[in-house]
């Protein structure tokens, strides 16, 4: 095994060609935008813990980050709290309205769920999500976390690089709407790369938020202002569905990979997938191949399938319906999964394995000085979500609901006040019992993929927490093939089209990576940030 001491986070005296990882002792957050870091650093050296840091993160990416995430979006969180040793985990996703079922589409003439629009809208857990990881666990009151995101969101910002292209990309899709083009764009325009972007509405309810409490936003005026809302563009959700929201402590599920314990939250999200596909590959030469050579890109696509086939068949709300998540984790399925690979062809469509019987998203992970850790996704899933904003409020409302769908009988079926399939994971890996690596991958379906990828690169290939994350990723889509990144290598490529992989030819994004690495011997913390991504990570 790779030596993974405080020696392999060091250039090892080639020309290092990316970034390199970021140190510091008493406290590190990780972001994908510099301000939303920053804040949380702050929020840190005035006292906060990383439960406080990693939700004004979340808030202040909010404001500096509109179409990926923000208040009207879910919440997932695993964190390991010092005081205690435990790891917990808080599912803080939203449910569908009581009056919604399959009958609601068919009255409606539709025979599947839109992408966008009221029809995707389910209840936003974040506002609860953050305010229930800081009562329980930070140190400041819930005004003192967001403080600086509503700053910044009444006095403005420079829009940051990539996040102006995803502006100017986005945000005309939603021109149509007259109160989201009021408030996020300039004359039917996105806001672009260094332009100064103002949204006093949004400050005016965060600063709401923090005077009168999580109940303003679910049980007051807000909630009057939601409900009325979307009740007004034909969707019924009521402000009894709004108070209903609530976020649930849950456990980790987990599984181990030569050594290390690899935490996920389970389901409604699809950690299970990136548990299941590191099973696959655990008795796989996956070093002995190479990195992303064509053995290993083949391997790594066909356990891919083979989990996201149990995705697709089993991810729901479980607590409407025992799903076989102990069984997708568990090592014999995964020995069962690994001989239905064809090291020679590429697998077409494959099913799940257990009998079935009858992307937008912000990432951040923060640690602190007595070593607490937060790993932390926010999302209001599409970029700038449903596209509804409520009026005054500055609010954009998640498209979360898009992900049910209307087969009856399929575990995920949309039925009353349950939570759709979710996408946002964060993630957790132990070593020796203690915290080793808080990290995750937004994007969508790419998460999974990543989270192993990320894995296998510091596992198997030993390569330090800021190169794990600049190394060429692949990723798989069941229509549209598979997209490798620059840096794989041309005959790679040809040879995995004679084994019958299909290459997209328009290649999809590979995702956003942060994380923080903890070198318990030298009392280190070691932080990694996404080239892909406006991020930074800022520590002390």
């Amino acid at each position: 095994m790779p030596a993974l001491g405080l020696g392999a986070d060091r250039p090892s005296g080639r020309l290092k060609a990316g970034r390199s990882a970021v140190l510091g002792r008493n406290g590190m957050v990780a972001a994908s935008q510099p301000l939303a870091a920053q804040a949380g650093l702050q929020i840190l050296r005035e006292g906060g813990n990383a439960f406080d840091a990693a939700v004004g993160t979340a808030a202040m990416l909010a404001v500096v980050e509109p179409m990926m995430t923000g208040p009207g979006g879910d919440v997932f969180a695993i964190a390991h709290v010092a005081k205690t040793g435990k790891l917990v985990g808080l599912n803080a996703s939203g449910f569908s309205p009581a009056a919604v079922d399959r009958k609601f589409f068919k009255s409606n003439n539709l025979d599947q769920i839109p992408i966008v629009g009221p029809f995707t809208v389910s209840v936003p857990g974040a506002v609860d999500g953050w305010a229930t990881l800081v009562a329980e666990h930070g140190n400041l009151s819930l005004a003192q976390v967001l403080a600086p995101a509503i700053a910044y969101a009444e006095e403005g910002f420079a829009v940051s690089e990539i996040i102006g292209g995803d502006w100017v990309r986005s945000g005309p899709k939603h021109a149509g709407r007259a109160e989201f083009a009021r408030v996020y764009l300039k004359d039917g325009n996105g806001y672009a790369h260094g332009e100064v972007f103002r949204n006093p509405e949004l400050g005016w309810t965060l600063r709401q938020i923090a005077e009168h409490g999580r109940d303003w936003f679910y049980e007051g005026e807000f909630a009057e202002r939601m409900a009325q809302e979307l009740s007004s563009q034909g969707w019924p959700m009521s402000k009894a569905d709004i108070a209903y929201q609530h976020s649930d402590w849950v456990d980790p599920i987990s599984t181990t990979y030569k050594g290390y314990e690899v935490f996920e939250l389970p389901p409604n999200g699809q950690g299970m997938a990136a548990l299941e596909i590191l099973n696959i590959l655990e008795d796989v030469d996956m070093r002995g191949f190479g990195h992303n050579s064509t053995d290993y890109v083949h391997h790594f696509v066909e356990a891919k399938k083979l989990a996201f086939a149990d995705l697709y068949a089993w991810l729901a709300d479980p607590e409407q319906g025992d799903l076989p998540t102990s069984k997708i984790i568990s090592k014999d399925y995964a020995k069962s999964q690994r001989d239905r690979i064809d090291a020679g062809r590429a697998g077409v469509n494959v099913k799940t394995g257990v009998d079935i019987g009858a992307a937008d998203t912000t990432y951040l992970t923060v640690v602190d000085k007595d070593r607490n850790a937060v790993s932390l996704i926010n999302s209001i899933f599409h970029g700038f979500g449903s596209g509804v904003v409520v009026p005054g409020t500055g609010v954009i409302l998640q498209n979360r609901g898009a992900l049910f769908n209307l087969t009856e009988g399929h575990p995920n079926v949309i039925a009353p006040r349950k939570r759709p399939y979710h996408t946002i994971i964060p993630a957790m890996v132990y070593r020796d019992g203690k915290p080793w690596l808080s990290f995750g991958v937004m994007g969508g379906d790419m998460q999974p993929q990543g989270h192993a990828q990320i894995l296998l690169n510091m596992i198997e290939f030993g390569m330090n927490v800021q190169d794990a994350g600049e190394a060429a990723r692949i990723r798989h889509h069941p229509e549209l093939g598979l997209s490798l990144e620059r840096g794989v290598e041309p005959e790679v490529v040809r040879d995995l089209v004679h084994r019958g992989h299909t290459i997209a030819m328009n290649p999809g994004a590979f995702g956003g990576y942060q994380a923080i690495r903890i070198d318990w011997e030298n009392d280190v913390l070691i932080g990694g940030t996404d080239p892909r991504k406006d991020g930074q990570v800022a520590a002390w």
